[in-house]
């Protein structure tokens, strides 16, 4: 056994049903602990759920029932949902646990009488769905830096803890330990945009609300929810002020310790977590894997809508194994990355069913035609075996490095070479040509040999990303699954073995067309299940968004978050927004464009790709207008393009402006353009 590792999820917002971009997080954790117990290491594994704070206690009004019978239930659904993926937790914990609020209340006490935490006022800016509070210069364009949403005027009586106090240490210890902040850009945003500009004392309880731990000795207070959730990490584990449990000391004190979160909590837990384990004198997390959020690209995501995208609707689909590797392929170690129906249907059809399932089959099919399912090593190699040996045996050490670095998707990529090289193999040696001649049976054994070796050598490298589909690739081999330290050799799989008298195929392959009806049905549901949760309001009354969340940008709408919640559903009432001045306004750069050129995004049915002339300058732009405009009518437009975003990519197009559009209540867009003829480049004012 290598020693101890404990590894911690976000622990999720019980505000409604985690979206794919939540759900995410947890496949990618349970990806990290599962090969790190192929590794050898002694592995406890903790998620669970976020249970207290403002925002709940009004959905829970807004539902008619008690916070504790609300967030039992989504708590519920949540959990659901980390099992049906395959999230292999050791330990689901709920902040409203009594005994994680026992503890709670006991660090709060500590704190207190150790003089970190003081009596003061509040008065400043708060954001109800992160449950933060802001100063005036903190705030983005009058609105929470963190979420983009509304923030409210708040005074109240609160207690503080004295940030300040530990700076200069979590600075020197950020410092010492390059590894603490992964990636290492997430660490440059904290220590220059937080740290380094000096830290404000923290408000740590709220008074005008009930929803939350009580402070036992000033019952007008609750514990804020930053400090209530993020001590879950230790109460999980059995820590207490007044004499831990065994397991605390032996997954926190003696234990190499990583916390997986989404990029947009990174202060609370790469600062504010920090100085609380100091302020208790506990040892600090060994790594805070800051992990970018899943986009969906081309449209705005809302609930009334239906396009919402879940973990359980894609698997419905496509399968557990086929979501698990799409979100785990299509990460990136720190962009973001972008997820679609037809992303993933394009995705599962290339690399599962073609790249992997193709190669199983096949090896299968020949075995069983040539050699009645007998696998037979008879050692008649040639040059071209040496090579599909080599990246087999040499997997293991690049797939081990990345996973090193947190850096999942490349070490799938490293992963299936081994399928890939295995499909070049075939074409090499041509095993159909071999078993048309006698004299080449030994040879034909060697080949498929040295495919099936292979195959089980890849599935076992697989288990800890995919594991139904890896366990399932070992059943039709006949053959257990090797041990990480196997995985560096060739010639493990036992010759003169049978392999299993069937199979079935491990992915099918999908037609976009047949999948389409599918997801209308999907979303046809959901706008269903919006109407119900959300009858139109009376007259002269404004109807609230079911969901309490603020409009997102489109391309920017599913953010894998962890407590706080994302701003997924976008409402399609109109909202008032707050009055800018004409210096913010001026922020905006609109210029006149005209589309020279324009195709269809291969890899989405919404988007257009345009080649825009502005000036002497030409753009590459990618907008969500197919729904309304084809190619060739696009082509000699002249549009208003937003010339000054900062470009992004989209389904792997880079987009370097965005292109203005009306939008009617039904959601069907029109272009903007001049009333009268202007030249490209045309400055609007």
């Amino acid at each position: 056994m290598k020693g101890n590792y404990y590894v911690t999820t976000a622990i999720a917002y019980t505000s409604g049903k985690p979206h794919i971009g939540n759900t995410y997080e947890a496949i990618l954790t349970d990806a990290i602990v599962r090969f790190k117990r192929m590794q050898g290491y002694n592995v406890r594994f903790q998620t669970g759920t976020d249970e207290h704070g403002q925002k709940i206690e009004e959905k829970a009004e807004k539902a008619g029932v008690t916070p504790q019978a609300y967030v039992d239930n989504v708590a519920g659904v949540i959990r659901s949902i980390w099992d049906s993926v395959g999230t292999s937790y050791d330990k689901f914990i709920r902040t409203t646990d009594p005994g994680h609020v026992r503890t709670v209340q006991k660090i709060f006490k500590k704190f207190y009488e150790q003089g970190d935490i003081y009596k003061g006022e509040y008065e400043g800016w708060y954001c109800t769905p992160c449950e933060s509070f802001w100063t005036e210069s903190q705030l983005i364009d009058g609105k929470c830096p963190d979420c983009g949403r509304e923030v409210k005027r708040a005074k109240e009586e609160a207690y503080f803890f004295k940030m300040g106090k530990y700076a200069d240490a979590l600075i020197h210890h950020i410092e010492s330990h390059p590894d603490f902040i992964r990636p290492v850009s997430r660490k440059n945003e904290m220590m220059n945009n937080f740290l380094k500009k000096g830290l404000q004392d923290l408000c740590v309880s709220r008074s005008t609300f009930k929803w939350g731990i009580p402070v036992d000795f000033d019952s007008r207070h609750v514990v804020y929810v930053w400090l209530d959730a993020l001590t879950n990490y230790i109460t999980g584990l059995g820590y207490d002020p007044d004499g831990s449990a065994p397991l605390y000391d032996e997954f926190w004190r003696n234990a190499e310790k990583l916390h997986v979160i989404g990029k947009d909590i990174a202060r609370f837990h790469t600062i504010y977590w920090p100085i609380f384990l100091m302020a208790l004198g506990e040892p600090l997390p060994d790594h805070v894997f800051a992990h970018p959020w899943l986009l969906q690209g081309g449209e705005k995501m809302s609930k009334s809508r239906g396009n919402v995208i879940y973990a359980d609707d894609l698997a419905s689909v496509f399968g557990v194994d086929a979501v698990r590797y799409f979100v785990l392929h299509e990460m990136p170690y720190e962009g973001d990355g972008t997820i679609t129906w037809e992303l993933v249907t394009e995705r599962v059809n290339s690399d599962l069913a073609n790249t992997l399932g193709n190669l199983v089959r096949r090896t299968l099919a020949m075995t069983r035609k040539y050699f009645d399912g007998v696998v037979r090593d008879a050692g008649v190699s040639e040059p071209v075996d040496e090579e599909l040996k080599s990246v087999v045996t040499g997997a293991r050490e690049k797939v081990e490095a990345c996973m090193e670095d947190f850096r999942i998707a490349d070490a799938l990529n490293e992963l299936f070479l081994i399928f890939r090289r295995a499909n070049k193999y075939i074409d090499e040696t041509m095993p159909w040509a071999l078993g048309k001649d006698e004299t080449k049976k030994d040879r034909l054994a060697t080949v498929l040999y040295n495919l099936t070796e292979s195959i089980l050598t890849g599935a076992s490298l697989l288990a800890a990303f995919l594991p139904e589909t890896a366990k399932k690739i070992a059943s039709y081999l006949n053959a257990p699954l090797k041990t990480l330290e196997e995985c560096g050799c060739f010639g493990a799989y036992p010759s003169g073995n049978h392999i299993a008298e069937a199979d079935e195929p491990l992915f099918a392959r999908f037609d976009w067309k047949e999948v389409a009806p599918k997801v209308d049905a999907i979303q046809k549901a959901q706008r269903e299940e919006y109407e119900r949760e959300n009858p139109p309001a009376p007259a002269g009354e404004a109807a609230e968004n079911g969901s309490g969340d603020r409009t997102a940008p489109a391309d920017q709408t599913i953010p894998a978050k962890g407590e706080t919640g994302a701003p997924a559903a976008a409402a399609d009432e109109d909202e008032k927004l707050p009055e800018i001045t004409i210096d913010d306004f001026a922020k905006v750069e609109l210029r006149v464009g005209e589309v020279i050129a324009c195709e269809k995004v291969k890899k989405s049915e919404k988007l257009l790709h345009e080649t825009v002339k502005v000036g002497d300058e030409v753009r590459s732009v990618v907008s969500g207008i197919a729904k309304y405009y084809t190619p060739e009518e696009m082509v000699g437009k002249k549009v208003v393009l937003v010339t000054n975003l900062k470009p992004v990519k989209l389904c792997g197009v880079k987009s370097e402006g965005m292109i203005l559009c009306a939008e009617d209540s039904e959601g069907n867009l029109s272009l903007l353009s001049p009333e009268k003829s202007m030249e490209s480049g045309a400055k609007i004012r």
